[in-house]
């Protein structure tokens, strides 16, 4: 029988070769550190009484799914960068959330996606914006970053990008759902676009967005988000999801932040630097830090939003000011938690 020192070795080297992107790994020696993982999809107004019990049964399950995909990539001794992809990816495929197959539309009907990611280990970043029809946004954020000189692409040079990139895409069809086609109606015929709101049964609001923050067992932060942005958006708006500092961002000597919210506040506010900034230079705690910028700055400038979190240590920070957010976690222990409401309890909170 192998050592259980080499049956790790041979797994970890097995996921190597099988990594889309190998030739931006950087694995190094084998190492024994602590793993954790969070992700959420979205923060809003999510009232227990009125959200549709099979639903929330079904919400919930893609959650689970998609932070044990990624902490499963941890587990087998993967970087940080492949577990917040698999697990955004996940997230991306479902129709439940505002990102990929279950993007919003915009004013034209159209699904238009912003995505990013960041690699705490070399501040190395990539991101898109206003991408149509790319079935994982992510994907594409991730070739920038790898097999590019740039950091942001954005519309029809994104696609351009994406196609020689042979970056996966899909027709209108596959994003296509009733529940985002009446969202828009709804808002259209509203004369101001901020009141527009979902119905009972879907009580998301208009702003979400899905991301994934991660620890690797080499000590290697990473951070990605993605969203189909807000419900309705004309002339080109983006979001701060794509934007490095502000919706994500990643440094190994602070922590690693993915945001969900209104993105305005977020991108002025640059929150997801903010975060990590305070850890880095002020040395507050994780928990400190996060709750300092959602309930203190955001909430001062009037944001409503929420940020998942993870330091160069393993621990969590879950945080939101809003009625509710999407959310799951593993952390450093292996506890497993998923939550919707505030009295959900999830790791870091």
């Amino acid at each position: 029988m192998l050592p259980i020192q080499t049956v790790r070795l041979l797994s970890f080297t097995c996921l190597l070769a099988m990594a889309m992107n190998a030739s931006a790994e950087t694995p190094g020696d084998a190492a024994n550190g602590p793993i954790a993982i969070a992700i959420h999809a979205g923060a809003g107004t999510m009232n227990p009484d009125e959200m549709d019990r099979q639903l929330e049964a079904q919400i919930r399950g893609t959650l689970l799914e998609a932070v044990q995909a990624g902490h499963h990539v941890l587990r087998l001794g993967g970087s940080s960068l492949d577990a917040v992809e698999a697990a955004v990816k996940l997230l991306e495929d479902s129709p439940h959330f505002n990102a990929g197959r279950g993007a919003v539309f915009n004013s034209e009907g159209k699904n238009e996606m912003d995505a990013s990611i960041m690699d705490g280990s070399n501040l190395q970043a990539g991101a898109v914006a206003g991408v149509h029809n790319i079935r994982n946004p992510i994907l594409l954020a991730r070739r920038v970053m790898t097999h590019s000189p740039h950091v942001m692409l954005a519309g029809e040079g994104a696609v351009s990008f994406a196609r020689e990139q042979g970056i996966e895409f899909a027709d209108d069809d596959y994003f296509y759902t009733e529940r985002r086609w009446q969202q828009l109606q709804q808002a259209k015929q509203d004369a101001d676009v901020k009141s527009a709101h979902a119905d009972a049964k879907y009580p998301d609001r208009w702003m979400s967005t899905v991301g994934a923050v991660a620890l690797d067992s080499h000590g290697n932060l990473a951070a990605a988000t993605s969203t189909g942005g807000m419900t309705n958006k004309r002339y080109g708006r983006v979001g701060d999801s794509p934007i490095i500092g502000a919706g994500t961002y990643a440094d190994n000597r602070s922590c690693a932040v993915s945001a969900t919210g209104h993105g305005e506040f977020f991108i002025r506010a640059t929150v997801a630097r903010d975060i990590c900034a305070r850890v880095q230079y002020q040395g507050a705690s994780l928990q400190q830090a996060t709750d300092d910028v959602v309930m203190g700055e955001l909430v001062r400038m009037g944001g409503e939003g929420g940020i998942i979190s993870v330091d160069a240590k393993g621990n969590l920070a879950l945080v939101f000011n809003s009625q509710g957010m999407y959310r799951a976690s593993v952390d450093s222990a292996g506890d497993i938690r998923v939550g919707i409401y505030k009295d959900d309890a999830a790791a870091g909170e």
